[in-house]
């Protein structure tokens, strides 16, 4: 545990050492103005590496880098929401501070969107944050309000989003996380594994209960963002690589929204041509 809290020292100092570096524009301290009004703060995890798609969110669409998609989404949807990206480095910090979003860089290291969030929060100082994906242009205002909403309960540490599969190909493609919940509503597990398995296969789509797909939308409070980065990442974070398990492994509560309609991730260039189709029909 020792050298875990040395661990969170370390991207204590590192934030520290980078806003003493802030160019004149950015020298005045952060004021998180939704410490007044009990709003989250929303931060979006951004790092330019992607195994799937290199470089996408800097990839153009119409013109503008997809990231700023995606920020101009939420400041559109949630324009009363402070937002804040955490970045892995110099140019995804120049592209949306120079269009007026603030940023924050963090280590390029660090092991997970959570993590850099948390690494965030450490400046930022909010009391609980709503993760937005930066690759998610078409994030849906009831997507935030149902992980704030599924946050209140003074039990949960954490909370995100599912929606009901329709498609067995979508229930059986391990890039599409499943996630089983109590008779509460909080997660039991996470998996890329077809959970529940059904020893009937048709009785998967006959029963009113479907299977659950994970929205990689979060919610945190700021106590829990303190823990996790003081965590080392527990075995089947490591397994499964699913930065969440981490949490499930150390008893913290995910409270889970159930809803309706999926957000649409850019995970290929398939999919930015896609959005920009959607885009362009509009």
């Amino acid at each position: 545990m020792l050298l875990n809290l040395w661990s969170c020292k370390i991207i204590f100092d590192y934030i520290i050492g980078l806003a003493q570096d802030r160019d004149n524009t950015r020298s005045k301290p952060y004021v998180n103005m939704n410490t007044q009004s009990n709003l989250p703060t929303i931060i979006v995890p951004a790092r330019i590496a992607s195994s799937r798609f290199p470089e996408k969110l800097i990839q153009k669409v119409e013109g503008k880098p997809l990231i700023l998609w995606t920020a101009e989404r939420i400041k559109k949807i949630a324009p009363e929401f402070e937002l804040f990206f955490a970045v892995d480095g110099k140019k995804l910090k120049l592209i949306l501070e120079d269009a007026g979003f603030s940023s924050i860089q963090t280590d390029p290291d660090l092991a997970s969107g959570t993590d850099r969030i948390a690494a965030a929060n450490l400046e930022i100082k909010a009391s609980s944050v709503i993760n937005v994906q930066a690759d998610e242009p078409l994030v849906e205002r009831k997507h935030i309000d149902s992980l704030v909403t599924a946050l209140l309960p003074n039990q949960t540490s954490m909370s995100t989003l599912a929606v009901p599969f329709t498609q067995e190909s979508d229930f059986l493609d391990p890039n599409q996380v499943k996630v089983i919940l109590d008779s509460q509503g909080y997660a039991m597990y996470f998996s890329r594994a077809p959970i529940p398995f059904y020893r009937d296969a048709a009785e998967m789509w006959e029963t009113k209960v479907k299977p659950l797909k994970h929205i990689g939308l979060y919610g945190y409070k700021a106590s829990f963002l303190e823990q996790f980065c003081s965590e080392k990442a527990g075995r089947l974070e490591e397994i499964e690589k699913l930065e969440q398990l981490r949490a499930l492994e150390w008893g913290a509560k995910i409270s889970v929204s159930v809803v309706h309609s999926p957000t649409i991730g850019i995970d290929s260039p398939e999919d930015l041509i896609k959005f920009e189709t959607h885009i362009q029909a509009r």
